[in-house]
């Protein structure tokens, strides 16, 4: 029993050092916003969405037994997600703004409160807990589908650009923790969704191997077509001009006309 506890708590703990990781993930990117003083184009809604992920963990946790290490890191993820929010607000444009506080109030005001009115009033025990969980595995399994677009994106372009290595390997580090965690501690609800997070983070990492070193025509074609177009620019310049009388003549052959004409003056005057 005691060695049970161990890796339970083992697994908890390494999954809350690893995803503690990944949620500080985004520091660079909110420290040049700050430098820049702008947003730069940025879309505020994962951060809202992973707010709302912390807040329905963290009340499924307090219902639930033995969920201390869910509570520390969906508090951490809480606090961290929302100062990204409030420097994101702080630095967005306008139209931005507005759509923020839509998802806030959507997601973590509206949607949050309903659940956990429905849940209080309509359900109570362990049949809240079993609810909640419910709703926190789907939920769940919602976002581990999300890198879905990200995966289409990198097949359709043959570009690693908009997938780094690193974090996902580090989500697919975090997915194996929290899936022994779960199945240690037989909470399915921790467990299930772990399983496809595991499934999509290494197929997320094959394809970046795959596609991490672009074929050489692949890249010398845009700056070819660019050699191209520049070429061609060059071209239209030479051409033949068209005359009133719609005959042609070419400038370089006035050009080379003229500079035998003056030869020939400067003979004759010697």
């Amino acid at each position: 029993m005691a060695l049970h506890f161990t890796w339970v708590f083992g697994f908890g703990l390494l999954g809350n050092i690893i995803s503690c990781l990944v949620c500080l993930a985004p520091l660079p990117t909110f420290y040049q916003i700050c430098k820049k003083k702008t947003s730069q184009g940025f879309q505020s809604i994962p951060y809202v969405i992973a707010l709302f992920s912390a807040m329905l963990w963290l009340f499924y946790a307090i219902f639930s037994e033995n969920a201390m290490l869910l509570i520390t890191i969906n508090s951490f993820t809480f606090f961290m997600e929302f100062g990204y929010i409030t420097v994101y607000l702080l630095y967005a444009t306008k139209k931005d703004k507005i759509l923020t506080f839509k998802l806030l109030l959507l997601f973590n005001v509206f949607g949050f409160g309903l659940i956990c009115a429905l849940s209080l009033l309509l359900t109570e025990g362990t049949k809240r807990v079993h609810v909640l969980g419910w709703i926190c595995m789907v939920f769940a399994l919602c976002v581990f589908v999300a890198p879905l677009g990200v995966v289409r994106k990198v097949i359709k372009t043959k570009s690693v650009e908009f997938m780094p290595f690193s974090l996902s390997f580090f989500l697919t580090l975090s997915a194996v923790m929290w899936f022994f965690y779960g199945y240690l501690k037989k909470d399915k609800f921790v467990a299930i969704p772990n399983i496809l997070g595991f499934i999509f983070g290494i197929l997320q990492m094959v394809l970046y191997l795959i596609y991490r070193n672009p074929k050489k025509n692949e890249v010398a074609e845009p700056k070819t077509q660019e050699l191209s177009e520049q070429y061609c620019s060059d071209i239209n310049i030479a051409m033949p001009k068209l005359n009133e009388e719609g005959g042609n003549e070419v400038f370089e052959a006035h050009s080379a006309k003229d500079q035998t004409k003056e030869a020939m003056d400067v003979t004759n005057k010697v």
